[in-house]
């Protein structure tokens, strides 16, 4: 399991004073581009390659709130294909480890320049399954 940690900036607290929803996707997004870049498929790898996960539904369940200055850890869980469609999970926790928000994800491999799915190859299958 990849962890990733950020602190809560008073700039992505709503008027309700927790983090506001749209926000969550952000910080679970940075997240996965974390582990991307770590094993080697950055921004720039993805843009040579003409290829990149795509994120086809995203499952975004709220529990505790979040708040301005608390250092969150986001933990993702490997992932797995079938076919050309991958799921995965990924869970937020407060300071206290208590769980915010869990995420479940269904992604495919996008041919940038095809523009369409496209099946997994090995290389993309290590890197996004460990």
């Amino acid at each position: 399991m990849q962890l990733y940690e950020t602190l809560i900036r008073e700039n992505q607290i709503d008027i309700f004073g927790h983090v506001n929803n749209a926000t969550y996707l952000e910080f679970f997004e940075a997240a996965r581009w974390d582990i991307l870049e770590a094993k080697g498929f950055g921004f720039e790898k993805i843009k040579s390659l003409g290829q990149g996960p795509v994120i086809l539904e995203a499952h975004l369940k709220f529990i505790k709130e979040v708040k301005a200055r608390d250092l969150i850890s986001i933990k993702t869980e490997p992932m797995h294909f079938k076919g050309k469609i991958g799921e995965m999970k990924q869970y937020m926790y407060k300071p206290n480890q208590e769980l915010a928000a869990e995420l479940r994800l269904v992604f495919g491999l996008f041919d940038l320049r095809a523009r369409q799915l496209m099946l997994p190859t090995p290389e993309w299958v290590e890197a996004l399954t460990t």
